[in-house]
């Protein structure tokens, strides 16, 4: 059996629920990816980028009909992971420009506020972007308070992922209000894993917000007495 067909076919018991292994791998190397990041690490991104594209396959399970997958299948979710690794292949590029620029070792990306004309233009974008969201994913099938909740995960993921990659502090803030969304709705729809790495990234991105802020503020300082000097 080689390493395709053994993620693709192995599960793990759970109670009475089956749980495929690759989400379970995907989980954990996402957990590992948002510590990079908040370590403000070029790693952060590739390895986003493999465990994404494990939880792309469970969220697409039923378009795949693989018999351990669950009943549900939301394209939002799906979509989501496809999403996360285009915009994570910028913010790779992104983080590695910048670290060339500053130095291999100087940290990938400096944390700052958004300016108030990039809330400008990222506020109504993001709202156009989620009523367009919604209106595919309706298009596909998707109703209700489900609809409501699988497009706000597809649409604070992207803006999250984005802040990311542009050194945003406020996208920890973005993340704080996809997980308090994301647990319940991964819990609810058999998906344990997901719904444990949501649950754990809840306390992380706490902790990488504040360390954010605590590097922007000395960051300040040391530009400061720099002038100064």
């Amino acid at each position: 059996m080689n390493l395709i067909t053994w993620l693709f076919e192995t599960n793990i018991n759970f109670g009475s629920k089956q749980i495929a292994v690759r989400e379970l791998i995907g989980g954990i190397l996402g957990i590992t990816s948002a510590f990079l990041g908040m370590k403000r690490k070029v790693a952060a991104w590739p390895v986003g980028i493999v465990a994404d594209s494990l939880l792309f396959t469970v969220f697409l399970g039923a378009v795949f009909a693989y018999p351990d997958q669950p009943s549900a299948t939301f394209y939002g979710q799906a979509s989501r992971n496809l999403l996360l690794i285009v915009v994570s292949i910028y913010g790779w590029m992104s983080w590695s420009r910048h670290r060339r620029g500053n130095g291999v070792k100087r940290p990938a990306v400096s944390p700052r506020w958004t300016t108030t004309r990039e809330r400008l233009i990222l506020v109504p974008a993001i709202i156009l972007f989620y009523f367009a969201a919604m209106a595919i994913f309706s298009a596909l099938g998707q109703s209700g308070t489900w609809l409501l909740v699988d497009t706000w995960i597809f649409t604070g993921t992207a803006l999250a992922t984005f802040g990311m990659s542009r050194g945003y502090v406020e996208f920890w803030l973005v993340w704080i209000a996809v997980d308090l969304v994301g647990v319940p709705f991964a819990f609810a729809n058999g998906y344990y894993p997901t719904g444990t790495l949501y649950a754990i990234y809840l306390p992380l991105v706490i902790w990488g917000f504040r360390s954010w802020l605590r590097i922007l503020k000395a960051e300040a300082n040391d530009r400061r007495v720099a002038q100064v000097a």
